[in-house]
């Protein structure tokens, strides 16, 4: 990937298609280690209605061992969107050039601290088990929330079920019947065939990112976190180079 186009795509000046083109590739790293955490724990880290709704369960079923790691599950993805916020806020005051790349450079290793944990999920079972789960959500919690401020809430990376309501409000009036003689009918309804685009490219990206994940899971097992990282670094190391080179020049 050329410099240039590196530099955009995490850069603190945002436009749309870059805010598109970052989000695609975070919305495939969030499908390929959402299905790799569900191989390596049997569990969706990104799914917080169903981790609410098991909490509940738990509970009510006296579970109340699994309903505290549910609800540690829950409070980690709450933390790693809180993580940047305070990462974000921190570089715009500052005007450094990796308000947004830092981030994923975190997320980066925190992938491969996935894979380091995952590798002793065989042994101390439960305590792994639960600490996999909430680095993962903690991880989901810190992607959704960047790409949420990158895009000024216009798009999730980790709710799949935002995108496809938002695709099937926009189906809804692309089939709409635009006839009637009466006062409302001066009102067209028209869908906007360009954010339909955007919704189904996502999703399937996403899906593509599951697919992805759960073959290279099973093939390779947790090494498969490398290049999932990899890729990250690979999207956030220049505006951190950037500003590494701008500090030296200062200190010299």
């Amino acid at each position: 990937m050329p410099l240039a186009y590196l530099r955009k795509l995490a850069s603190i000046e945002r436009q749309r298609s870059t805010d598109l083109t970052l989000a695609r590739y975070l919305t495939f790293v969030a499908g390929a280690t959402n299905a790799g955490g569900f191989l390596a724990v049997q569990q969706y880290t990104s799914h917080m209605s169903g981790i609410v709704a098991s909490i509940a369960d738990n509970i009510v079923l006296g579970n109340f061992v699994l309903a505290v790691a549910a609800l540690g599950a829950l409070l980690s993805f709450v933390l790693g969107a809180a993580c940047t916020a305070v990462m974000v806020n921190w570089g715009r005051r500052r005007g450094t050039h990796s308000v947004y790349a830092l981030p994923l450079m975190l997320e980066a290793g925190l992938l491969l601290s996935f894979g380091v944990v995952g590798a002793n999920l065989s042994s101390h079972l439960f305590f792994f088990v639960s600490v996999t789960v909430m680095l993962l959500c903690f991880l989901m919690g810190l992607q959704n929330a960047l790409v949420t401020k990158i895009s000024k809430t216009e798009i999730r990376t980790t709710h799949v079920t935002g995108l496809i309501t938002d695709l099937g409000i926009e189906l809804g009036k692309l089939i709409y019947w635009n006839m009637g003689n009466n006062a409302a009918a001066k009102v067209v309804v028209r869908a906007d065939r360009a954010k339909m685009r955007v919704l189904a490219s996502l999703a399937s990206l996403f899906f593509l990112g599951c697919l992805t994940g759960a073959i290279g899971f099973k093939l390779f097992g947790f090494v498969f976190t490398l290049p999932l990282a990899l890729l990250l670094v690979t999207l956030a190391i220049v505006p951190v180079v950037d500003d590494l080179l701008a500090y030296l020049r200062q200190r010299i």
